[in-house]
């Protein structure tokens, strides 16, 4: 195969992202028709097609799978170089590409780290975990704060805290007292909840499969701010996880714990295995550990105070 230069690769896993030959070429600031001439030069080289075109619709071929498996490793081990050279400078410049099952997970350290290291650019993008695991492994991200996966062998976690799932309703609704809920009962009743694809719902999935429920929500929405609308306006009773509901402080909600069994799952970071850590990633990472350990330590003390609560937290 003759040699490829690192523009046209750019321009490969371009098509490949958008499946789409005017987009690509809109999101790389070329014309379509140069683009179009620069993947026919591709192929050429590699001497086999890479994207197969039926009707208006693009899909890449075997061979194109195979070359953006290896493109991909070549810019992570760019960006690797980087990062490394980067050290040499100290934190003075560099990016940091995050997924995250929920902003709220983040904001303290975010806070903290841009405070001290404000020349650091980090972006924070809210996925689902297995949306943030395919970003991890495709070179689109650096580390990730989701629901910690099986045992991955391409991917390293460090576990955080304990996420319990919470049934979480209007402070006029008529459950509104309860001390807990049974799931076989929360079953019954209807409830809004984050679609299939989000893990907080496979979660709840799981757990009802496991235990013989049959369960489905009446609503399904994309975001925990709208399920929380929901709640709020005692539309419906809502499932939500503690971490993101801890985080409201409302008087206007009340939280109910799931009992028997409790839905509930480690969260932690997970990044690729033989990832580089650099300086910037090491001490973001090193921030969330000790804001999560420092929470876990108040808990603590909070439950052996025995202090009472209040409507936003759990009851």
């Amino acid at each position: 195969m003759a040699r490829l230069e690192y523009r046209l690769l750019e321009y490969f896993i371009a098509v490949c992202e958008e499946l789409h030959f005017t987009r690509a070429a809109e999101k790389l600031g070329i014309s379509q028709p140069t683009l179009s001439q620069q993947i026919r030069l591709i192929e050429h080289r590699v001497g086999s097609p890479l994207f197969q075109r039926i009707g208006k619709k693009v899909y890449i071929t075997e061979a194109g799978e195979i070359l953006l498996k290896h493109s991909r490793n070549i810019f992570h081990e760019l960006d690797q170089a980087q990062a490394a050279l980067n050290e040499i400078q100290g934190m003075q410049r560099g990016k940091l590409r995050i997924g995250c099952s929920g902003n709220h997970l983040l904001t303290a350290t975010i806070m903290a780290f841009h405070a001290q290291y404000p020349k650091i650019e980090l972006s924070v993008t809210e996925l689902a975990t297995e949306e943030t695991k395919d970003g991890l492994l495709n070179n689109q991200l650096d580390i990730g704060v989701v629901f910690l996966p099986d045992e991955d062998e391409q991917l390293a976690c460090i576990p955080l805290y304990n996420e319990k799932l919470l049934f979480v309703v209007s402070d006029k609704h008529p459950l509104a007292e309860a001390q807990a809920i049974p799931l076989e009962e929360l079953v019954q009743l209807p409830v809004a909840m984050m679609p299939g694809k989000f893990y907080v719902r496979q979660l709840m999935d799981e757990c009802c499969k496991k235990n013989g429920f049959e369960w489905k929500p009446i609503l399904e929405l994309s975001t925990l701010e709208s399920l929380l609308q929901m709640a709020k306006q005692n539309v419906v009773g809502v499932i939500l996880p503690g971490s993101y509901v801890d985080s409201i402080h409302s008087s206007e909600i009340c939280c109910i714990p799931i009992v028997d069994p409790v839905p509930q799952k480690d969260v932690g970071i997970v990044y690729r295995k033989e990832m580089y850590l650099c300086k910037t990633t090491d001490t973001f990472m090193k921030q969330l550990k000790h804001q999560f350990l420092d929470d876990a330590k108040i808990d603590g003390e909070t439950n052996s105070t025995e202090k009472q609560p209040s409507k936003s937290h759990v009851k």
